[in-house]
């Protein structure tokens, strides 16, 4: 890993795992620990924000360059993972990182001592802080060995490796879209792939699939008020495509390196987060299952399920 990329990604309290991994404890973990709220994936599917790891396979390695995402683009590495580092050793360092980090809270006064007790054995790993954690080649070695420890994992993916995706079994995975169309697509996404539309289509066919082989499948939508606030009828279309089992609607955070591209003006409230939903619900044969206003998100499925909540 580039030594000045390495140095950037510490300051902003990642660790550095190996040379492509990164592991950051997320702000939930910390306001969960203090009994000040929780992760909205711990609302709409029980994952307990306490216990879940946020990490990275591919830390800056995207064939992509958003103009929503929070990386640093100038040191974005390409979509070659070299010398790819034992999953073993990913996964043990990005528990030990997280223990070591979360630790500190043991004087806190307002700790909340069951949690923290609880915290010391992880029991989710969310595989989507940064870069596109498909393109480390033995992710599903990853996927199953969190499987043996009973660990559940959720998989974030920019679905633009459709072949990569059939090979991966997580226990929920995502492809995130942020466009109703072609034109769009390309104009928020500064991708380096000629083909991403198409390649996005043939991943949306791979979700459809995964949902026979009981992956949890979800679609999340960004939105970025005054750039993709539009054609509600073209996402639905989308969804109907790849059939998930979850629609997310998300806002656009205005956090990181998307600052220097973005203004505060381009984050949703979630007000119109959820009336954009609604036009989507519409069309689409969804409906709103859940909500969370904090992180301006809205859950959507054809109908609630008891399953939706992941027992531990």
């Amino acid at each position: 890993m580039n030594s000045a990329l390495k140095s950037l990604l510490e300051k902003q309290h990642y660790t550095v795992i190996g040379e492509h991994s990164a592991q950051k404890v997320c702000e939930y973990v910390k306001k969960s620990l203090l009994d000040r709220g929780v992760c909205y994936k711990q609302k709409f599917y029980g994952i307990q924000s306490h216990r879940c790891i946020q990490m990275t396979t591919a830390v800056n390695h995207c064939p992509h360059e958003c103009v929503f995402c929070w990386r640093a683009m100038d040191f974005n590495e390409g979509i070659a993972v070299k010398n790819p580092d034992s999953p073993e050793k990913i996964i043990d360092e990005s528990i030990r990182a997280q223990l070591k980090k979360i630790n500190g809270f043991g004087g806190n006064k307002k700790l909340n001592r069951e949690k923290f007790k609880e915290a010391q054995k992880p029991l989710h790993f969310a595989i989507s802080l940064s870069g596109e954690p498909t393109l480390y080649p033995k992710l599903q070695e990853i996927i199953e060995i969190l499987n043996k420890r009973k660990i559940s994992s959720f998989v974030v993916s920019n679905g633009m490796f459709p072949e990569k995706l059939k090979k991966i079994k997580p226990t929920q995975l995502y492809i995130s879209i942020f466009a109703p169309n072609e034109k769009l697509y390309k104009e928020i996404s500064r991708t380096k792939i000629k083909n991403s539309w198409k390649q996005l289509m043939k991943s949306l066919d791979v979700l459809k699939e995964k949902r026979k082989q009981k992956v949890r499948t979800t679609l999340r939508i960004t939105l970025i008020r005054n750039m993709n606030m539009i054609e509600p009828e073209n996402y639905a279309k989308i969804i109907k495509k790849a059939n998930p089992l979850f629609v997310e609607v998300k806002a656009y955070m205005w956090v990181g390196f998307s600052r220097q591209r973005l203004d505060i003006s381009n984050m949703p409230l979630h007000p119109e987060v959820k009336e954009f939903a609604l036009q989507i619900a519409k069309h689409s044969g969804y409906k709103i299952i859940d909500e969370k206003k904090e992180s301006r998100v809205v859950l959507l499925m054809k109908k609630d399920l008891k399953t939706r909540i992941i027992r531990f």
